[in-house]
């Protein structure tokens, strides 16, 4: 999906949707800190520039899995707001920017995308996207205890077998772009 430094595609198999990962920023000398104050001066390698056969290889897979989404049935606004919800649990803002754009151009509702964080508290999500939104922090919270049989069961009773594996890789890719764009420091905001 990024590929760091360039508006000019990596691949032309990495598809339309893809190439949005393509377009990550290169590596600056720029100081970025946090309030923690544990992310300053980086001079960061851009792990997307620095093994480009890897990260072809992710957006490859990426590509795949916005296909298995598609014929799995799942919607595509719900398939954004999965790659928000990963990328808000992460904290990674690049991710954030990008799939919150992309996911108001496809004509999500703003209310729905302020109140991620606080799905299970609305009424603005249906039974799947429930579900759907349940399993994708199971799976980006697998430190917190693995995908319980509790979580992978509730979200097993609404969705299909191909959507539960659909958005087990979707949580996937998206968990190893917003490590990518985390760990090379991409800039959002400059």
């Amino acid at each position: 999906m990024h590929a760091a430094g360039s508006n000019t595609p990596i691949s032309a198999a990495a598809g339309p949707h893809n190439t949005r990962y393509q377009d990550a920023p290169k590596n600056t000398a720029k100081a970025h800190e946090r309030i923690e104050g544990t992310m300053t001066d980086p001079q960061r390698i851009n792990i997307g520039e620095q093994h480009p056969a890897a990260y072809k290889t992710l957006i490859a897979l990426s590509s795949e899995v916005e296909k298995a989404t598609a014929a799995a049935g799942l919607n595509p606004l719900l398939v954004e707001l999965l790659k928000i919800r990963t990328s808000q649990i992460n904290g990674c803002a690049f991710c954030l920017r990008m799939h919150t754009r992309d996911a108001l151009k496809k004509g999500e509702n703003p209310d729905r995308i302020a109140v991620l964080p606080g799905w299970e508290e609305t009424g603005y999500f249906s039974e799947t996207d429930r579900a759907a939104l349940r399993l994708t922090e199971a799976i980006t919270r697998v430190p917190d205890g693995h995908v319980s049989d509790e979580d992978y069961n509730a979200a097993a009773a609404v969705l299909t077998a191909d959507q539960v594996s659909a958005i087990a890789w979707l949580a996937t890719v998206m968990n190893a772009f917003n490590r990518v764009a985390i760990t090379s420091r991409y800039s959002v905001g400059d």
